[in-house]
């Protein structure tokens, strides 16, 4: 089977997306696109649930309401009922004191005792009310609180139910937010994915590398496009007996196929081929077997996979083919390396990489 070094670029680009947007719980591009498919249905599920929970709030708060309405009236009962008593027995014990025969010196004590007695009555009379108020203040307050959510929930429900579920709406319309800024990453990842599952099938004397780029200490200059090329990233590189196979990716729909907004593949990777000749030419990282007839080079061959469709017209320098078409093209061409060349190659372009 084919060795394969580094993840695939596309995905790279998502979990650092993902990591710095403080995106978590999803572990493949499946759960992804599955999220971006049921995202309407995941936030009627969180409205519904809160609505379950508001329902279940609400005839709570109608029984504890019910509840602290009978304890503040039994209470209140329990109270009165202590004052009355109380007043009761100080009346008696006020007339008893009135009618019982007394010395002169008792009879200062008695009146003494006795006014005692009245004025506790009075007292009771004049603030039973304020002070059983006070012992059932809690539950009164308790119970006005009840009142006036139950009375919002109630009035505001709909409002309610979004209120209470928004940091978990928020939490949704972050994440796909978040994840469709990378919709383009997402199915060029998946294209990208496809193309390395197809090469894997390959021999063992090929090794393909994913997401390779370099950075040039100096840029080199392209006549042809008049300007310096600084830097180099490439969807996949096969290094093959057949030499080396630069492949760009492009999962594009049949409608993106015909956008004249979309940047040509095609100049980019002969761009990129030409880098990419010039970085293995001025190489000390391996050598190629010596030949006969003169300094040998690695033949670099430009593929565009298109995963579904692809243009019908061809282009020079440049093949374009579906999935489909892959390894029966890689396959085609006759070894012009050892496979001490296609390894040392790799290796080298495997150190380089940035």
């Amino acid at each position: 089977m084919c060795k394969v070094y580094n993840t695939i670029g596309a995905l790279t680009y998502i979990k650092k997306h993902l990591l710095q947007n403080k995106v978590e719980g999803f572990s493949s591009i499946h759960e992804l696109i599955s999220f971006q498919n049921n995202y309407e249905t995941s936030r009627q599920q969180v409205l519904s649930n809160q609505k379950t929970l508001l329902m279940e709030e609400k005839n709570n708060l109608n029984e504890g309401i019910s509840a602290l309405e009978h304890e503040i009236a039994h209470d209140k009962e329990v109270l009165h009922q202590k004052f009355r008593l109380e007043s009761e027995t100080l009346r008696q014990q006020y007339d008893a004191m009135a009618e019982a025969n007394k010395t002169f010196v008792q009879e200062f004590t008695y009146s003494f005792q006795a006014l005692f007695k009245l004025l506790r009555i009075y007292y009771i009379q004049l603030f039973s009310a304020v002070t059983i108020s006070r012992a059932v203040r809690p539950k009164v307050t308790m119970l006005d609180e009840k009142q006036k959510r139950f009375q919002y929930l109630t009035s505001n429900f709909e409002e309610a139910v979004t209120a209470s579920g928004r940091v978990a709406l928020d939490a949704l319309d972050h994440k796909k937010r978040v994840i469709d800024e990378i919709n383009t990453f997402i199915y060029g990842a998946i294209g990208e994915q496809k193309v390395v599952d197809e090469l894997k099938q390959l021999p063992d004397d090929y090794i393909l590398i994913n997401d390779f780029s370099y950075t040039f200490t100096k840029g080199i200059y392209s006549k042809k496009d008049r300007q310096y090329i600084k830097s180099i990233q490439i969807d996949h590189l096969l290094i093959s007996p057949a030499g080396i196979f630069l492949i760009e990716t492009k999962n594009w729909s049949r409608e993106s196929l015909k956008s004249l907004s979309l940047r040509s593949p095609v100049e980019q990777i002969k761009r990129t081929n030409f880098a990419l000749f010039v970085l293995l030419k001025n190489s000390s990282g391996f050598k190629l077997g010596k030949h006969h007839w003169g300094e040998r080079k690695i033949p670099i061959k430009n593929l565009i996979v298109l995963i579904n469709n692809k243009p019908k017209e061809e282009f020079e320098f440049v093949k374009i083919l579906t999935l489909n078409e892959l390894l029966g093209y890689v396959k085609f061409f006759q070894p012009s390396l050892s496979n001490q060349e296609v390894q040392e190659v790799a290796e080298y372009l495997v150190k380089v990489k940035n």
